[in-house]
């Protein structure tokens, strides 16, 4: 039970991750390598600020505001300079390993004096349960690991519901379509790039988000903690939409909680936690490639089925 507790819990901090990747990627189409900078922006600006006695709240906003940021220089790279999507991504993900280690001041900080959102919510737990441990279906898990899961579903599903309302809005109808067809909206007058770097900015923002939150939940912030995480970030995308084969913004965070579970069981299991990384990046690889292979099968069947 405390392994899907934790599973759980991480996959709802790492569903914010996965919305960002889904604006980035389903909305303009980019796989925008910034991610992996920018949530270790997040955690770090976040780790700093907690360990000098800020509020968290305001630490996890601060955190926000980075990546805010750092989406927005990689919007300018592309809109004003015309570089390269990809190779935008990786100038700011590249110069933001250094200005990681700047913020941090070295390449790891722990939260052991800080006061963390985690910290607040083991008060809550053994406020409201008068004890470390609750008993959960027959289980003992900890208060504070279920008051975590606990604000951690209602930060995410306020999180979602805003963007859901946000892109039915016209700035994010307007958003979503210059995305979608920029040479259309460009015809009509609109400041396509203005949106680019908007919604550049809003996605790392939240990638950023979700680190903050993570370290916070760890217990640390670290300069490598970042490798890896737009990765992890399509594997989510993908396997929501894997589900019913729909690109619903909220299967992104289905898809970020299925696959932690998956790694979870995977690491009980007995797999290598080296092999995680290569194991996600074959799992994404068949993810992309599975569906086109299903369809060409479909094609061929139906086209040698005899006709009536």
């Amino acid at each position: 039970m405390n392994l899907l507790l934790g599973a759980f819990t991480i996959g709802l901090i790492l569903s914010l991750l996965a919305l960002g990747i889904y604006i980035s990627y389903r909305v303009f189409d980019i796989a925008d390598i910034t991610t992996d900078g920018s949530i270790t922006l997040g955690a770090s600006i976040c780790a700093v600020l907690i360990v000098r006695e800020v509020n968290p709240l305001l630490a996890t906003l601060a955190g926000f505001a980075g990546g805010l940021a750092a989406g927005t220089v990689t919007g300018i790279l592309q809109a004003k300079f015309k570089i390269n999507a990809l190779l935008s991504g990786i100038l700011v993900m590249t110069g933001l390993y250094s200005v990681n280690l700047h913020v941090m001041g070295k390449s790891n900080v722990p939260l052991l004096s800080g006061t963390s959102l985690t910290t607040w919510a083991e008060r809550l737990g053994q406020a409201w349960f008068g004890q470390p441990e609750v008993d959960l279906l027959g289980w003992l898990v900890s208060a504070r690991d279920l008051v975590t899961l606990l604000g951690a579903l209602a930060m995410i599903g306020t999180v979602g519901l805003g963007l859901y309302v946000f892109f039915r809005t016209e700035l994010g109808t307007a958003m979503r379509a210059s995305g979608d067809n920029a040479q259309m909206i460009r015809a009509l007058g609109v400041n396509v790039e203005r949106y680019r770097i908007m919604g550049l900015a809003l996605a790392n923002g939240l990638v950023a988000l979700s680190g903050a939150l993570l370290a916070q939940y760890q217990g640390f912030a670290d300069a490598q903690m970042g490798i890896g995480m737009v990765v992890w970030g399509l594997a989510s995308v993908i396997i929501g939409e894997s589900l019913t084969g729909s690109r619903s913004l909220g299967l992104a965070i289905a898809g970020s909680v299925l696959f932690r579970l998956l790694v979870a069981i995977a690491l009980r299991w007995g797999l290598n936690p080296n092999d995680l990384k290569l194991v996600t990046a074959l799992f994404v690889f068949a993810a992309l490639v599975l569906p086109q292979l299903l369809q060409r099968r479909k094609r061929s069947a139906a086209a040698a089925a005899p006709r009536r």
